[in-house]
């Protein structure tokens, strides 16, 4: 299947509201179908269902968001928040090892770039770590988080940006 996707051709584009619900599918599935560090529980824990409504909308909103479309179907999207921090990146299992984080994260990028910023910064889990650090990324700090009655192990993570 990531031999198909490559042979495809995969677009890049800026999401918009009506893309919002399939967002929350992405990283459902990426979450709880793609290969993780993280056990059963815990990823239940972490996106018990597909994100959708008013608080999901009212959050993308606020962030320029870079999807990955293949076949008419999103494979992945990326998203910058207010100072510079890398909120979200996911992209589905039948679509991971085909490049598109790489693609995705120069857009982002350059996003943070042409709005003057002097960094960008992410929590990364433990399956984003060595992908983000594969683009210049270094491990600020390792810390433990709760979501619910689960502790999750991440990374906090920067990189300089020149401009």
């Amino acid at each position: 299947m990531i031999g198909d996707l490559m042979n495809e051709k995969v677009q890049l584009r800026q999401a918009t509201s009506a893309d919002y619900d399939t967002l929350g599918d992405v990283m459902y599935e990426a979450v709880r179908k793609g290969r993780s560090h993280y056990s059963e529980t815990q990823r239940e824990a972490w996106v018990p269902e597909p994100r959708t409504g008013k608080d999901w909308f009212e959050r993308l909103d606020k962030q320029a968001i870079v999807v990955a479309e293949s076949s008419d179907q999103i494979v992945g999207f990326m998203s910058l928040a207010a100072d510079a921090y890398l909120d979200f990146a996911y992209i589905r299992p039948s679509a991971q090892g085909s490049g598109l984080f790489r693609r995705m994260y120069a857009e982002i990028e350059q996003l943070a770039v042409k709005s003057s910023q002097d960094r960008i910064w992410v929590h990364a889990s433990l399956m984003a770590q060595p992908a983000f650090a594969s683009v210049g990324f270094s491990v600020l700090k390792r810390e433990t988080v709760m979501i619910g009655k689960e502790s999750f192990e991440r990374y906090e993570m920067e990189k300089p940006l020149t401009r």
